[in-house]
């Protein structure tokens, strides 16, 4: 079904959050695990962060406001850490119905269209509130967020800021896309964050974000690239201590729904899910400021080093033919890359 309304509002502050995990709906039980009443139906929430992250914080509170909302007929149960599975395999779930909610990394979704790569896309938002004035663009992004329903059934609920991406690894600094040289850097499991990683100079190893830790741990990867909340949520911080601010990626998560759960609900149901979905991307959003200076700090105390010196000029000269080729390859994709350069330049970097 073709939503009439996408809600998309981007919150105040620089922002956002990461990821995804997921389950099935179950005839019991609240946002927070207790029981519910027999006759309501809780959505599953896939996740793949932790219990800290302002995107799970959402996923609680759009359970307990949703419930409110439908006077107890709809709540939603959180499942982090990939408690059901990475990203690629939730979202064959999320297709057949057996799991209704998800958060999920922007790449992902180049899997099914391929038009979602205009904004995951190196060095293509200038700032965090040219993204965010996107993501608030309802009727710039409609066509794109109902895209995947007939082929997948999957809708696309909201966008939201998943913070700046960077590159860490276990050995040095960053500074050039030549200290990149050889390093096996575990990337998102799309063919643009692979070619991405490879004109910045690293070997990409495209992974789930559960196996990375050992993967770092026992040198299998040398590095990846996330923003710091993931970093060091993911105990990333503890085996690879050198983040460097190449600033590569300002690139939306997204919150998905199985179309098939959303067509059940009644239309006043459905409405009150939409209704909501602006609180809980601000709440998502609002979050996200403040647990990356937490995260700087936490990792800070356990020895890591931040590098901020570091050619950004270099690293945006190497991926922009990735950009270019990208962004034309079909009328779609430069409507929406026009509709970011637009914010760009009404939101520059600070």
């Amino acid at each position: 079904m073709k939503l009439s309304k996408v809600f998309i509002t981007g919150a105040a502050g620089l922002v956002a959050l990461s990821l995804a995990a997921c389950g099935g709906g179950s005839s019991s039980g609240d946002a927070s695990g207790d029981a519910g009443s027999a006759d309501q139906k809780v959505f599953k929430l896939a996740f793949n962060q932790t219990e800290q992250h302002p995107q799970y914080a959402a996923g609680v509170e759009l359970g307990k406001k949703l419930e409110e909302a439908t006077d107890g007929r709809y709540s939603v149960q959180v499942y982090p850490n990939e408690q059901l599975g990475g990203q690629a395999d939730v979202i064959q779930n999320l297709s057949d119905g057996t799991v209704e909610l998800m958060w999920v990394g922007g790449p992902v979704l180049e899997s099914f269209n391929k038009d979602f790569v205009v904004f995951n896309l190196p060095y293509v938002f200038d700032s965090t509130a040219a993204q965010l004035d996107v993501l608030s663009d309802q009727e710039a992004l409609e066509p794109l967020f109902t895209s995947i329903e007939d082929s997948q059934s999957i809708t696309v609920l909201a966008g939201v800021n998943a913070g700046v991406r960077n590159v860490y690894n276990a050995e040095k600094p960053i500074r050039t896309p030549e200290d990149l040289s050889g390093m096996k850097i575990r990337v998102q499991q799309s063919d643009s964050q692979v070619r991405m990683i490879e004109l910045m100079g690293a070997v990409a190893s495209p992974m789930n974000n559960g196996e990375t830790y050992s993967a770092l741990q026992t040198g299998v990867l040398d590095g990846a690239e996330n923003n710091e909340v993931t970093w060091d949520a993911l105990k990333h911080s503890e085996v690879a201590k050198y983040y460097s601010y190449t600033r590569h990626l300002i690139i939306p998560d997204y919150l998905l729904m199985s179309t098939k759960a959303l067509d059940e609900m009644s239309e006043e149901d459905r409405q009150a899910l939409m209704d909501l979905l602006p609180e809980i991307q601000k709440v998502a959003n609002d979050g996200f400021a403040a647990f990356t200076q937490a995260s700087i700090d936490h990792a800070t105390s356990i020895g890591a080093q931040f590098n901020d010196d570091v050619d950004i000029a270099a690293f945006k000269e190497r991926v922009q033919p990735l950009v270019d080729e990208s962004v034309n390859e079909n009328d779609v994709r430069k409507t929406l890359y026009e509709r970011v350069q637009e914010a760009n330049a009404a939101n520059p970097a600070s």
